[in-house]
């Protein structure tokens, strides 16, 4: 890596309220002021959908450095997504998320689909287990029905461990939303309730397990390193931008390095990049995040900024507000923040040897890719 250092924008203020370009950035020229590594950056965890989407994030990644991304796509779509994007693109097996049976998409029919992702050269399946799936658990009257360490998961993980599978996890949520929108502790359990059933899990699978959004928990490295100690197989990715901006600025770069440093190799990079054609067109969506943009500039902006933003915070000096519109500062602080606020982006300067191998070398050893 060349030693020019990168430093960030001295924009002290938002200059818009587009909700993925606050300081009015030309992302596309912002990624040449990035500093050459030397080696391609891989993607551990993204979203990757949508015919048009999938070309326009593409542009975004090779602008950035983006080597290869390991992406959660609709199954039906990954034959085309192989041939278009060949060794650029693997894939993370996932259930179908539009089923209206939501019991019956968890049990045997997931199953199938594990095996169909394999056969298409899938090695690692996520399992997603936000305090959200303990609504639907409510709603079909079975509680623990998705519990990690339940019959239905455990299914699930003993037919992917007979493939040779990784696992992903996501575990918990943000501290701003156990704050608010989880704050009935009785309905939705104490956040450090939900890592019992994912523990019970990594004693009782030994495979590799990856752990997404910082293991659900950026803004407690103390519980995170406690927790990569007891469980040798769990790695972390850092994906979810916002969230990892916004909690990892809670901490020194001191106690940043001294994590990655004690963990290293542990911890691989992640965007939760999602595209969607949806995106592309202004008018009535079928989700939030469909609503994040209403054409191709926007789109385009939407996934560039994410690989902004945390080249910025792992490799920049000095910091700014974060280019990216973060609502939970709003959520936990309604009468100090709008919507439209972000937190500030502050540079860790990570050491060369740290940054290759958070950005390719921890994911190569993961998904024992050849360097």
């Amino acid at each position: 890596m060349t030693s020019t250092k990168l430093h960030l924008p001295s924009h002290s203020h938002a200059t818009t309220t587009d909700a993925s370009n606050r300081l009015s950035l030309d992302y596309a020229a912002e990624a040449q002021r990035f500093p050459a590594l030397g080696y391609g950056i891989i993607d551990a965890h993204a979203h990757i959908n949508g015919a048009a989407a999938c070309e326009v994030w593409h542009r975004a990644a090779l602008l950035y450095g983006i080597e290869c991304t390991y992406s959660m796509t609709k199954l039906e779509d990954v034959p085309a997504f192989k041939q278009r994007f060949g060794d650029a693109m693997e894939f993370i097996a996932i259930p179908d998320w539009n089923a209206k049976d939501r019991r019956l998409a968890q049990g045997d029919p997931f199953l199938t689909r594990i095996s169909e992702f394999h056969a298409l050269g899938s090695r690692i399946v996520k399992f997603w287990n936000a305090p959200r799936v303990m609504d639907f658990a409510r709603e079909l009257n079975e509680p623990g029905l998705f519990a990690l360490d339940g019959a239905l998961r455990t299914n699930a993980m003993q037919h992917a461990s007979q493939l040779g599978m990784s696992f992903m996890v996501h575990v918990a949520d943000p501290d701003t939303w156990f704050a608010t929108k989880y704050s009935d502790a009785a309905k939705y359990s104490t956040k450090r309730e939900h890592y019992i059933p994912l523990e019970r899990a990594l004693d009782r699978f030994d495979n590799k397990w990856l752990a997404a959004h910082l293991g659900g928990w950026p803004e407690d490295l103390e519980f995170l390193d406690g927790l990569l100690e007891r469980h040798p197989n769990l790695s972390l990715d850092s994906s979810a931008t916002k969230w990892i901006v916004r909690a990892l600025s809670g901490h020194s770069r001191d106690a940043i390095l001294q994590f990655l440093t004690k963990h290293t190799g542990r911890i691989l990079f992640g965007t939760d990049t999602v595209s969607s054609d949806e995106h592309f067109f202004d008018g009535t969506k079928s989700s939030e995040m469909a609503m994040k943009a209403t054409s191709a500039t926007g789109a385009f902006d939407l996934y560039a900024s994410r690989f902004w933003a945390l080249r910025m915070m792992w490799e920049g000096t000095g910091s700014c507000p974060s280019p990216i519109a973060d609502p939970d500062l709003h959520l936990v602080n309604p009468a100090q923040c709008t919507a439209d606020d972000a937190p500030q982006l502050r540079g860790l300067d990570l050491p060369a040897a740290l940054l290759r191998t958070l950005y390719r070398d921890a994911a190569i050893a993961f998904f024992n890719r050849a360097s």
